[in-house]
């Protein structure tokens, strides 16, 4: 029997992301669900599930499968309480697996609430058949019948489990609340935001925050909350690394983001983070900075830009 399964990549390899809170991983994943299919092309039956709910139930049991032994991956406001020390030491933690973005324009993926590194987060707190049902009723809306018969188990254990999972994560918030990447007034915060980040001027970049705002910046298990300690350490990187910073706007995990440039000595400049925005209400409530080179690696970015570069057009 031919199967095109191409056209289902894409969504899978978000679910596969989804389930295990790394870009990378969930390309492996949806590679071996893309094969195992293939190789059992000629058992598939039409009759009894359509191909999308066949290669879900695929791609759940390779997911399942793959976190096994697997350690959660969270940020590090999911880790401990927010440091208050600006000067603290920048060690990274890399016997921790953090949770990478998701790069949208990679997958066509858009402006999608359901892909919230927030909530991704918080899905990763879940065991992971909680994720799956979670993941199956809510984002893929299967039935509750047809998530039991993924997971092999009763209706009663899959409504059970999705209370407990809706529960678990009911702190990250309603998604409405959190600005669309395309909104204007979410356009707007993000490039007034950039204009003083480029400027330098951290009384202007506090002003852009909400009170209670969250920077966090994995590798580095430390974490900060509030405008003023947010402020304190934006300082720092100024003082650091200097001013003459160049950003790019693109999007990750349906978020606005930010590629940020650190100036170089001899001119241009060099890839420093990739920025993830949380803005809402027209203020920035959390950003997470990522600094390893295979998550910045994954978003085509260049890893250097002249002086000349328009800093106004999104990378490739």
């Amino acid at each position: 029997m031919d199967l095109d399964l191409e056209p289902y990549r894409r969504e899978l390899t978000a679910y596969c992301y989804r389930m295990t809170g790394s870009f990378h991983e969930a390309e492996d994943l949806t590679q071996d669900v893309m094969l195992r299919a293939w190789h059992a092309r000629d058992r598939y039956d039409p009759a009894r599930a359509s191909l999308r709910t066949w290669l879900y139930r695929i791609a759940t049991n390779v997911c399942l499968s793959a976190l096994e032994n697997g350690a959660r991956r969270p940020l590090p406001s999911g880790l401990g309480a927010p440091s208050d020390d600006p000067g603290a030491p920048l060690t990274p933690a890399l016997d921790v697996p953090w949770l990478q973005p998701f790069p949208d324009a990679r997958f066509d993926q858009g402006a999608r609430t359901d892909l919230r590194l927030a909530l991704v987060a918080a899905i990763q707190s879940l065991p992971p058949r909680q994720r799956a049902v979670l993941l199956l009723r809510e984002v893929l809306e299967l039935s509750a019948a047809e998530v039991a018969h993924q997971l092999d188990t009763t209706v009663a254990a899959v409504n059970s489990a999705l209370q407990r999972a809706r529960a678990a994560v009911a702190h990250v918030g309603p998604a409405e609340e959190v600005g669309d990447p395309g909104d204007p007034e979410t356009r707007a915060t993000v490039q007034r935001y950039v204009q003083a980040f480029e400027a330098a001027d951290v009384p202007a970049l506090v002003r852009l925050l909400t009170d209670d705002a969250v920077l966090e910046m994995p590798p580095v298990p430390l974490w900060y909350r509030g405008r003023e300690d947010y402020g304190r350490f934006i300082a720092r990187v100024f003082a650091m690394r200097g001013p003459g910073w160049s950003m790019r706007p693109l999007t990750a995990n349906g978020q606005p983001a930010l590629a940020a440039y650190a100036p170089e000595p001899g001119g241009g400049h060099a890839l420093h983070t990739l920025q993830v925005l949380t803005v809402t209400r027209g203020l920035v409530a959390a950003n997470v900075v990522f600094t390893d080179p295979r998550v910045l690696a994954s978003f085509d970015l260049p890893l250097r830009i002249e002086d000349r570069d328009d800093r106004s057009s999104p990378p490739r």
